[in-house]
C-alpha cells in the first residue's frame, strides 16, 4: 500500500471515530435535555422537538463528514445494484454534496429503522399466529397488554391468514422501498447537473490528449518501424553484392530504431506525467528536423525530392510540429502502400509556405500491389491533425500517381 493509500485509510478511520464521538455527543446532550425538559414541566411540543433533535441530530452531523458519501456509494452500489457516473464514488468534497449526503444518510436510516421495526413485528407476531390452530382455546398475550383470543374455531383462520399476509407485504414493501432507493440514488448521491458537465470536461480532455498521444506513436514509432522493414529487406537484398550499401542500410536501421525508442520514451513520459526532479522527455520534432526525416528515409533506399518554399523558420511551434507529424505519415503511408521495392520507389514532397498558408503535398507511384494492405490509421490521423488546425487535406490517386495534398492556414506573410 502507498502512503497516499494508508493516509486514506487513515483519514477515513479519523472521519469513523469523529462520527461516533458526534453521535455519542448528541445523545448525552439530548438526553439531558429531555430530563431539563421534564424536570420544567414544559409542554408536550418542546419535548417532541428535543426528541426529533435527538434523532435527526445524530445522523445529521455524521452525514456531513466527507467519508460518509464513499460508504454509502459502496454501499448502494452493493446492496442496490446502483452504477454511479463517478466511478468510485469519492468523498463529498463540496458542502452541497455533503447536505446531500447527510438528506441521503438520513433517508437510509429511517427507511431501514421504519423496515427493521416491521420486520421484528410480523415476524414477531406472524410466528405466534401461524401456531393458532394447534393452541387450545382462551386468551393469549403476544406482549404484556396486547392479546389474541382463540377460540378453536374456524374463525381463528384469519390469523394465520394475517400472519401470511403480513409477511408478503412486508416483502412487497422492502422491494418497493428498495426501488425508491435505488432510483433516488444517483439523484441524490450522484452528481449534480453541473458536477457531471465538469465530469464529462474532465474525462474529454482526457480523451483528447489519448487520442494525441496516440496519433504520435502511430506517426513516430510507426514510421520509424516502417523505416527499419524496408532498410532491412534493402540490407538483406544487397548484403553478398553490395556490402557498403548493406552497412549503410544497417547504419541507418540503428539510428531509426534509435529514434523510435526516444521518441517511445517521451510518448510514455507523457502518459505517466513525469514531472520527478532530473527526468527529462524528447522534445517534439518540427520542420527543422526534415532533414533528418529525409536523410533516414533515403537510408532505405527510397528517393525523396524535396522542393522548399518561404521560411519555414517563421512558422509557429505548433503549426510546424504538426506539419512535421503529416510529412512523417506521408513518407510512412507511401513506403507501406506504394507497392514498389525500395529502389524503384520516388516520392515528390514540395513545402510551400506564402500568403495564402503553408501547402504540404506528397506524391509518389502506385502499382495497385501492397504488403501492408489496409486497415491504418494514418490518413485519420492527419485529417485529425489537420481539423485540429482548421486546414483541409486532399488524399487520393491522380492518374498513376497517388497525391496527399494538405494547406494550413498560418497567420505569416513571406516572400515566395
Amino acid at each position: 500500500m502507498t502512503s497516499l493509500g494508508r493516509a486514506s485509510t487513515y483519514l477515513r478511520w479519523v472521519y469513523l471515530l469523529l462520527g461516533a464521538a458526534l453521535v455519542l455527543a448528541f445523545i448525552l446532550v439530548d438526553s439531558a435535555l429531555v430530563a431539563v425538559a421534564q424536570d420544567l414541566q414544559l409542554p408536550k411540543v418542546a419535548i417532541g422537538i428535543v426528541i426529533a433533535v435527538i434523532a435527526a441530530g445524530p445522523p445529521i452531523a455524521l452525514g456531513v463528514l466527507p467519508a460518509v458519501r464513499e460508504v454509502e456509494g459502496i454501499a448502494v452500489e452493493s446492496l442496490l445494484g446502483v452504477r454511479f457516473e463517478e466511478r468510485p464514488l469519492g468523498p463529498a468534497r463540496t458542502w452541497p454534496q455533503r447536505r446531500r449526503t447527510a438528506s441521503w444518510f438520513c433517508l437510509h436510516l429511517v427507511a431501514g429503522g421504519a423496515i427493521g421495526v416491521l420486520s421484528t413485528i410480523v415476524f414477531g407476531v406472524g410466528a405466534i399466529w401461524l401456531a393458532v390452530p394447534f393452541r387450545s382455546p382462551g386468551t393469549r398475550d403476544i406482549v404484556p397488554g396486547w392479546t389474541y383470543e382463540v377460540t378453536g374455531g374456524w374463525g381463528d383462520l384469519w390469523l394465520p391468514a394475517a400472519a401470511v399476509g403480513g409477511i408478503v407485504g412486508l416483502f412487497l414493501l422492502s422491494a418497493a422501498v428498495g426501488a425508491l432507493l435505488a432510483h433516488l440514488a444517483p439523484r441524490v448521491l450522484g452528481p449534480t447537473a453541473a458536477e457531471r458537465i465538469e465530469l464529462l470536461e474532465r474525462r474529454t480532455a482526457t480523451l483528447a490528449e489519448r487520442n494525441r498521444l496516440a496519433r504520435e506513436l502511430h506517426d513516430s514509432v510507426g514510421h520509424a518501424l516502417s523505416l527499419v522493414t524496408i532498410q532491412a529487406a534493402a540490407a538483406r537484398r544487397v548484403l553478398s553484392t553490395d556490402p557498403e550499401f548493406a552497412e549503410t542500410a544497417l547504419a541507418a536501421m540503428e539510428t531509426s530504431a534509435r529514434s523510435a525508442l526516444a521518441e517511445l520514451d517521451h510518448v510514455l513520459g507523457l502518459l505517466r506525467d513525469d514531472r520527478r526532479p532530473g527526468s527529462q522527455t524528447t522534445p517534439q520534432a518540427t520542420l527543422g528536423d526534415l532533414d533528418r526525416l529525409v536523410d533516414a528515409t533515403r537510408a532505405g533506399g527510397i528517393t525523396v525530392d524535396v522542393r522548399r518554399n518561404g521560411d519555414l523558420d517563421r512558422l509557429p511551434a505548433a503549426v510546424s510540429r504538426e506539419a512535421y507529424r503529416i510529412v512523417q505519415e506521408g513518407l510512412t503511408n507511401a513506403i507501406r502502400h506504394a507497392g514498389h521495392r525500395a529502389g524503384e520507389l520516388t516520392i515528390d514532397l514540395s513545402i510551400r509556405l506564402d500568403g495564402s498558408g503553408l501547402r504540404l503535398e506528397l506524391t509518389n507511384p502506385v502499382s495497385g500491389t501492397s504488403d501492408h494492405a489496409g486497415g491504418g490509421r494514418g490518413l485519420a490521423g492527419i485529417r485529425e491533425r489537420v481539423a485540429v488546425l482548421q486546414g483541409t487535406v486532399a488524399a487520393g490517386l491522380d492518374g498513376p500517381l497517388w497525391r496527399l495534398a494538405v494547406t494550413l492556414p498560418v497567420a505569416v506573410t513571406t516572400k515566395g
